[in-house]
């Protein structure tokens, strides 16, 4: 039997989506809390603030979730796109994506690395669970890389259609892009 790499990728950009979303509904939930404290609140003596991170963490929450579904489009119905098409396209935006998840990552765990001394207030674990998904989010996406990264130079597939099935005599693009 053969290894059908797609249904992975499928599954792996799935997973990715997923993290993304619960990432940006607690991303979203700690800017909500910063920006409307009540007053008296402990945090920042109730004056209403931003984490610029936690901005970054919900772009590249965004982004992510843009991209992964995207390219689960154009795995799964082997779509090719005149600007993102080739496996070398994937691997730069994978590569992008993945700069900024670990930027933000770090940064989010250099900030609120251990949290463990409040747990028993909510704002302490939505910072958790927001690192925690900041990692989960990064891994999956290094899965991903490494994944398409093997496929390519095994396959060398850089300038063939990203959805890793392909017939260079029935891309559309082929001729465009020489």
């Amino acid at each position: 039997m053969a290894f059908d790499l797609p249904p992975l990728r499928i599954a792996l950009y799935g997973t990715l989506a997923l993290f993304s979303l619960v990432l940006f509904g607690l991303s979203a939930a700690r800017l909500r809390y910063t920006t409307h404290l009540p007053p008296g609140d402990p945090l920042n003596g109730g004056t209403p603030f931003y984490d610029p991170i936690v901005a970054e963490i919900l772009f590249t929450t965004l982004m992510t979730m843009a991209w992964s579904i995207f390219i689960i489009h154009a795995i799964h119905k082997r779509a090719e796109h005149r600007f993102v098409s080739r496996f070398r396209d994937e691997i730069i935006g994978l590569a992008i994506l993945w700069l900024f998840w670990i930027i933000g990552a770090g940064i989010a765990t250099s900030i609120w690395g251990d949290l463990s001394f409040c747990q028993e207030f909510r704002a302490c674990r939505i910072l958790t669970a927001l690192v925690a998904f900041c990692w989960l989010g990064w891994i999956i996406l290094t899965i991903i890389l490494g994944v398409t990264l093997l496929f390519a130079f095994a396959n060398r597939a850089f300038v063939e259609p990203l959805h890793g099935r392909w017939d260079p005599r029935a891309s559309h693009y082929r001729d465009s892009r020489a």
